[in-house]
């Protein structure tokens, strides 16, 4: 059986996160202080104390996943760890407060906590679905290999339009020219390579044409590829330059779902490292918090 970071060690670090919770809500149940539960009871410090200290620990696992040759336990159950504990911290937070919030430094720091952990919960789900996204859409096939088929392709399919027309290699040029991988945040989250967005549907142009017998020229909204090339054909094109011509569009739209699956990989990679982006700096600006929270408690209260 699979061993995944939820089931690690047959899940050990959920029975311990959850034999935590439980003795934390026993202990909460019992306790029966002179005034509203709070922080400042025996069982608010006890708990306030652990829950900091979960902190440190869980911050502790950027340091870990970047030492090879410690033996201090595998990467993997410090990441099960990472994720059961840090849940647990949503219950002991709440029974440290006494489930009471505030304007204040206090509330402040919890609101950042439940962000991390929010956070922390995408960023489990995306490294569970994506990297199965990514092996399919890949095709067995690293980024790499792709791309290096996409400028062969690009290569041959210029060399193919000089012995068609002119005409026909400024359209496969432009096509180039105009295809961008990667780029900002925003283009790779919307998996789009910016090529031509007509290329893939030159083929279904072509049938079209050919299908109208002695009809006039078929409204086209596909774009200048397709116009250029179905008009090419029905301008005259010889038998040689037709068949170039087909196979040229058989180049593109293979080019065209490379371009597609590289695009989608690059999407799939961003959506699984941006929610980075909020999860480590909050943990920072939490852990600045949690400092002046402790501060705030011991020297003010």
């Amino acid at each position: 059986m699979h061993d995944s970071i939820l089931t690690h060690a047959r899940s050990r670090y959920l029975w311990i996160s959850l034999a935590l919770g439980i003795v934390s809500i026993i202990l909460y149940v019992w306790h029966e202080p002179s005034v509203a539960p709070n922080g400042g009871t025996w069982l608010g410090y006890t708990l306030g104390t652990i829950a900091a200290l979960l902190i440190v620990w869980l911050m502790m696992f950027g340091i870990r996943k970047r030492s090879y040759t410690t033996t201090m336990g595998s990467t993997r159950g410090w990441l099960s760890a990472h994720i059961y504990l840090g849940t647990i911290l949503i219950l002991l937070a709440l029974l440290h407060c006494g489930f009471q919030f505030g304007w204040n430094l206090h509330t402040f720091t919890l609101v950042l906590m439940m962000v991390v952990i929010f956070s922390g919960f995408f960023g489990v789900y995306t490294y569970l679905r994506y990297p199965a996204l990514m092996t399919r859409n890949r095709e067995s096939a690293t980024r790499d290999a792709m791309l290096d088929e996409i400028h062969e392709i690009d290569q041959n399919a210029l060399a193919l339009a000089d012995g068609i027309a002119p005409e026909i290699h400024a359209v496969v040029l432009r096509s180039i020219e105009n295809t961008r991988l990667g780029g900002g945040v925003w283009t790779q989250l919307r998996a789009r390579d910016g090529s031509d967005i007509a290329i893939a549907r030159i083929r279904q142009a072509i049938v079209q044409r050919d299908t109208q017998l002695g009809a006039g020229p078929a409204p086209l909204q596909a774009g200048q590829t397709i116009i250029a090339m179905v008009d090419f054909l029905a301008g005259g094109a010889d038998d040689k330059q037709s068949e170039a011509l087909r196979k040229l569009i058989d180049m593109l739209s293979r080019k065209r779902s490379l371009a597609t699956r590289v695009a989608r990989d690059i999407q799939y990679q961003a959506i699984m490292e941006i929610w980075l982006y909020i999860h480590v700096p909050m943990s920072v600006t939490l852990l600045a918090a949690l400092i002046g929270h402790i501060i705030s408690v011991f020297f003010y209260w």
